[in-house]
């Protein structure tokens, strides 16, 4: 923890200071420009320590960083911003929290990077600078795109703002059930195939809750106007879960876990519905 702590510490600084050289460019700018040279420094660690786990808190973590930078802007602030940097501030935390809890140190690599490293081989390490750490970097920038006009903008709190604050809010707490109902159900002994609680309607209810999140984003972009183009936030989400995330998972369950067939038969992949062939 204190080489990620010491990693995160030197990302953050690199990324303030070359948004710094950026003198009068747009905010989105800056902040596109220091998340690159942030990826980078934990690249630099994440080779060095052969390790490329050392990547997964920037996820949780740079959104914040991003937030409280908008916030702290020229003519940002508001009580449209305060929400904002609240709400990210839970849902950082709570992501980052559960990482950590399930990180063992330097020697623990997700299986994800182990199975891409038997594929790539020698050019495994250039598969993970890119499609390991400046790709979902790429997807946490444009997920942020609606974010800086909700900080900005001058149109006054509304309704829109509050379907907002209650989409973030259930996506993080829908998100944090499901998550600790996984982890109370695999730390039974011979656990198999989740479906207790929220996985017994749907397959993925963590994922549910990570695209809704970003989606509750975008909603406070567009109360404050935010340009149609910043769709593309919560559109780069959906397309890297359920094209990407849940087919990997899934094949990865289904060599693994017995039942996982009948499980998929009858379980909803990613919006919650009753199981087929059982009775409520």
């Amino acid at each position: 923890m204190a080489v990620t702590a010491g990693a995160y510490a030197l990302a953050l600084a690199t990324a303030v200071a070359a948004a710094g050289t950026l003198s009068g460019a747009h905010p989105l700018v800056k902040v596109a420009l220091g998340a690159v040279v942030a990826t980078g420094v934990v690249f630099a660690f994440s080779r060095a320590f052969d390790n490329t786990s050392l990547y997964d808190p920037f996820w949780s973590v740079f959104p914040l960083a991003a937030a409280i930078y908008f916030y702290a802007g020229p003519g940002a602030g508001g009580a449209r911003g305060l929400m904002l940097v609240l709400l990210i501030a839970l849902w950082s935390w709570r992501l980052t929290l559960n990482w950590a809890r399930g990180w063992r140190g330097l020697t623990h690599e997700d299986w994800r990077y182990a199975d891409i490293r038997k594929v790539t081989g020698r050019s495994y390490w250039w598969a993970s600078a890119f499609g390991l750490h400046l790709f979902p970097t790429v997807l946490v920038l444009l997920g942020l795109l609606p974010v800086h006009a909700a900080f900005v903008s001058a149109q006054p709190v509304g309704l829109l703002d509050a379907l907002a604050v209650l989409v973030t809010l259930a996506a993080i707490a829908c998100e944090t059930v499901a998550d600790e109902q996984l982890k109370r159900f695999t730390a039974r002994p011979n656990a198999s195939v989740c479906d207790v609680g929220l996985w017994r309607y749907s397959r993925h209810p963590n994922y549910l809750g990570e695209i809704s999140f970003w989606v509750g984003l975008w909603l406070f972009g567009v109360a404050a106007g935010a340009p149609w183009w910043s769709a593309a936030g919560p559109l780069a989400m959906v397309g890297l879960f359920v094209f990407a995330s849940i087919p990997l998972m899934e094949r990865h369950l289904a060599g693994r876990r017995a039942g996982w067939p009948e499980h998929k038969a009858r379980t909803s992949m990613l919006l919650p519905w009753p199981p087929k062939g059982r009775a409520d």
